[in-house]
This record gives structure tokens, sequence and C-alpha cells, in this order.
């Protein structure tokens, strides 16, 4: 199946790139409701699934044991751009267990986001190191599950390690669908890495939403880790990211999250719906102005919202001067 076009760049009054993907919303009971593209062909979620990796360290007791707040499960489930309170945040996780930066085995990389800020971080004659990655908070997480467990910490990226198994199980009984082991792979900051179906991730996330077939316990766990990113959107991602903004946008009504290259998720609460989309080029840029695309249809209904929603369903083009020269807007087939 060859994609629909769901996202295209225009200059000068002619689409001049045109991005291909794939969306899938779900209710909770595993039903389409609106779908464009093959929404059966596995893709790897990675980023975009940190919600469901977050699970262990709620249904295990560990973020009530620790105390955690709802900036820390914020940041357990997000991607963030290793601001200072970013970075903050996740030391002080770690911390709450006794444990160290050293203690992280997510790697290190220079702070995303504001090029004036990393201007300034380096000239400042500061280095990164793994709290400025921005799996930490996730990382952390894992790591104050496995000790409140009492399991061991070394070697928890590892796929056989039993936080890494919690974490898998978490994805295959909320998306309902069975990991063969075909497709497995290692993410970025070296965790698992598993391919689901859009559908399936969909579905997964319409759950989210509701509760719906999760059991008390779970529906809990899930509910609370998605209230505290929507709660806390400037800790899921940071300042001027789009999961910052279109969650800001929802007024507690759009739950977002990024993944690499190209792949989105959402779930509305209120409605019920979880959503789930691949760009097919891996822009990242192309992916958001389809989420937001798909937002402002399934709240066509609300003025109010696409209001909110619309400025975010296109990005201005600008060239070296800072003139407009053009934009890459949501073209979703009707």
């Amino acid at each position: 199946m060859i994609n629909p076009v769901l996202a295209e760049t225009v200059r000068g009054g002619i689409v001049d790139l045109r991005h291909r993907g794939a969306i899938a919303v779900s209710d909770p009971q595993g039903r389409l409701v609106w779908s464009s593209g093959d929404v059966e062909r596995p893709v790897y979620p990675r980023s975009a699934v940190k919600l469901f990796q977050a699970l262990p360290l709620v249904e295990s007791g560990a973020a009530d044991r620790f105390g955690f707040d709802d900036t820390q499960l914020a940041m357990a489930c997000a991607s963030h751009l290793a601001e200072e309170e970013h970075v903050a945040a996740a030391e002080a996780m770690l911390a709450k267990a006794g444990l160290k930066e050293s203690d992280l085995a997510c790697g290190s990389h220079w702070p995303l986001g504001d090029q004036s800020k990393l201007v300034e971080f380096v000239r400042s004659g500061q280095t990164p190191n793994q709290l400025h990655n921005n799996c930490s908070g996730k990382h952390a997480g894992f790591l104050c599950a496995a000790c409140h467990q009492d399991i061991e910490t070394g070697g928890y990226t590892g796929a056989g390690h039993e936080i890494q198994r919690q974490a898998m199980a978490a994805q295959e009984t909320i998306t309902e669908h069975r990991l063969t082991g075909a497709e497995f792979a290692i993410d970025g900051c070296s965790i698992p890495a598993f391919a689901f179906p859009l559908r399936a991730l969909a579905h997964g996330f319409a759950k989210v939403a509701t509760g719906h077939s999760l059991g008390v316990e779970r529906a809990k766990a899930t509910s609370r880790l998605m209230q505290a990113c929507i709660s806390n959107p400037w800790f899921t991602a940071g300042t001027g990211h789009f999961c910052t903004r279109i969650i800001e946008a929802g007024e507690g009504a759009i739950y977002a999250k990024n993944g690499a290259d190209g792949v989105f998720v959402a779930c509305l609460p209120e409605a019920g719906l979880g959503i789930a989309l691949k760009c097919d080029d891996g822009s990242d840029p192309a992916a958001e102005v389809m989420l937001a695309g798909i937002l402002l249809t399934l709240f066509s209904h609300d003025d109010t919202m696409r209001s909110r929603i619309e400025p975010l369903s296109r990005r201005p083009l600008t060239n070296r001067k800072g003139i407009e020269v053009g934009e890459l807007r949501a073209a979703l087939p009707e």
C-alpha cells in the first residue's frame, strides 16, 4: 500500500514537498473510527510509548515509596530538552533511591531545543552528562522501580533484565499486540524497542484515555501518568516543544507524545479516543502538523479548541533573513 500525502510544504504557491504517512484513530474496544494509509504495518514508536514503559514505576509502588510528585511522574514519561529544571528533576528522582548520575546507562548528548541556550551552555564551560539525555527521566524511573523491588540495577537496559521484561509486558498487554521477538530493536538510549502496528498503538492509547479493560489498578496507574503529563506539559518536553504546546492547547483534553522519526501518539480522555501516526519519511515537523490536522478534524464541533490547535497545523518557513517563504501544513484526505 502506498500511503497518502498527509502534509505538504508550499513555496510560492506550489506544493514543493509531499509527506506521506498513516494515521489510526481507535475507540477503547479497538474499533477504528478513522484511518488513513497502512495502519497494520509495524512501526517503532520508541519514545512515544514512554507512558507504557513508566508503568512499573507506578504499579510496583516505587513512585509512592519515593514520594514522586506529578512533575517527576511526567519526567518518567518525557523526552525533555535538558533545560536546568529537567536536569534537576532527573537528578532528584535518582537521589530519592540513593542513586546518582553514574548509575544511568542512557548515554549523554548536548541539550536540545533553543540554540541560544546551547551556546550559553558551551560558553559557560559546561559539558553534558547523562542527566542531559532526553530520556534521563525514563531511565531514572526504571532504576527507582528496580531499587524498590530489590532488583539488581546493573544491566537494567538489557532485554533480559526484569525491569525491561515488565516494561515489555505492559506494552504488549495494553496494545493487545503479541510480541514475537521479530520486532526487537535497540533504542537510542539503549533500551529494548519493539514495533507495533499503528492500529494497536491507537487502541492502547484509547484504553489509557478511558481505562477500558485495563483492570482497576492498571487503569489508575495509566490515568495517573497521563494526568501528570497533561498537568505538567513543560516537564513532558520543554520550552517551545510541540508536545508542550499541543498539550497546553488542549487545556486538559489532549495528551500527546512524540517518538523518533516521525511517530506521534495521542489520547483524548473526554472523547475516549486514541491516535497513532507515522510520517513515512521520518520528518518530525511533518508528523506534528499531521497530528494537529487530525485533532482539528476530531474537534470539528468545538470552535474554541480549533482556534487553539489551528496555528499548530501549519508551520511558516523562513529564510536566513527571517523572511517567510512558504509553509509546512497538514493535508489530510477528506
